[in-house]
């Protein structure tokens, strides 16, 4: 499968035209770059959508989204968007810087609802729990970082309110299972995907 990153670029008049606000505005115009290859069945379903996007903020005059994507993105109306293909054997390698910003969730015992995780030590251990089984990757603990812990709160469809915790975590991996690690890639980690979670930034260590 041949993977796209590209990265969205807006600057502060495209953010007023888009009305970007919070996440479901974003979440709304990286969307609009694709069209939607997925049957009803398949969004029923919760097929993922095959979009990655991470919001990086930016400085004073643009705001940067990174994408990826098992298809090219069109132009958009407003900002710039820079696209190529993962070169061939970006994947294959054992070693990697990463960050990942996540919404960490365990399902209570209790009432079967999902709950945050709550606090760094918590995240990182949920974290590194989760990579080996989950997603064919092992952490270094002593390396890893939770950079950021944010509330995000926003209005979904229909108005629906909605809080989301998002944690940014860094550090190295080690690739123990090479076929679920590029599919971890390719389809992100974890919940609220559509959300701007689970898109795993990787940079090669090249011994």
């Amino acid at each position: 499968m041949t993977l796209y990153a590209s990265v969205l670029r807006l600057d502060r008049a495209a953010v007023k035209a888009l009305r970007i606000t919070d996440l479901y505005s974003l979440h709304r115009v990286v969307y609009d770059l694709f069209e939607d290859v997925r049957t009803a069945a398949q969004k029923q379903a919760s097929e993922p959508s095959g979009i990655q996007w991470a919001d990086k903020g930016g400085e004073q005059h643009y705001r940067q989204i990174l994408l990826l994507s098992d298809r090219q993105p069109k132009a958009g109306e407003h900002g710039e968007v820079e696209s190529r293909p993962l070169p061939e054997g970006f994947l294959a390698h054992q070693h990697y810087r990463f960050t990942v910003t996540l919404s960490p969730t365990r399902r209570d015992n209790q009432s079967r609802q999902l709950k945050p995780v709550r606090g760094r030590e918590a995240i990182a251990a949920w974290f590194t729990e989760r990579a080996p089984a989950n997603w064919g990757f092992s952490v270094d603990p002593l390396r890893l970082q939770v950079d950021d812990i944010r509330m995000q709160q926003f209005k979904g469809k229909a108005e629906h309110s909605v809080t989301l915790q998002q944690a940014t975590l860094s550090g190295y991996l080690t690739v123990t299972d090479p076929e679920r690690f590029q599919l971890s890639v390719a389809s992100g980690l974890g919940r609220s995907r559509a959300f701007g979670c689970g898109l795993l930034q990787v940079v090669p260590l090249i011994e």
